[in-house]
């Protein structure tokens, strides 16, 4: 079977596409399309870490180094619950509010751009489809044979 005939060659390309061209958005406003999805994941009356992992699926060490960046550039700060000084809670910056309100304007403009060329009944069964696809991947349970050639 060729690459190009499995379906994950397909939603990688896809989602590569349209990473890269978040992250060529993004750069010309000073950050990534993860650095962006991240801010869109904070709440304006602060984040935990964990929920912005759980929100955006990020590992905690991936989203350890871009929260540590995007502190670097200003966007975001961290406070430490007084109560709990293991609970961390990640807030915007006055900076980081209009690159949080850039990223969403980015993400709305191009979702507008896709669903003008997409019908919705398109739409719905790819939504439909990757939720699927999504369902199938983490229920998946291979069935290895070792030194089986």
């Amino acid at each position: 079977m060729s690459h190009a005939n499995t379906i994950d060659y397909f939603l990688k390309t896809s989602w590569q596409t349209v990473a890269n061209k978040y992250n060529l958005i993004a750069s010309q406003f000073g950050f990534t399309q993860a650095a962006g999805y991240i801010l869109i994941n904070i709440h304006r009356e602060g984040s935990s870490v964990s929920q912005i992992a759980n929100s955006t699926g990020v590992k905690t060490t991936s989203l350890s180094r871009v929260l540590n960046n995007l502190e670097t550039l200003g966007f975001i700060y961290r406070e430490v619950n007084a109560q709990d000084k293991r609970s961390v809670k990640v807030y915007l910056t006055e900076l980081g509010q209009q690159k949080r309100k850039i990223a969403k304007d980015v993400v709305r403009e191009f979702n507008d751009y896709l669903e003008s060329a997409i019908s919705k009944k398109e739409r719905d069964m790819l939504v439909t489809l990757l939720q699927k696809v999504n369902t199938l991947a983490a229920d998946y349970d291979p069935q290895v044979n070792e030194g089986v050639d």
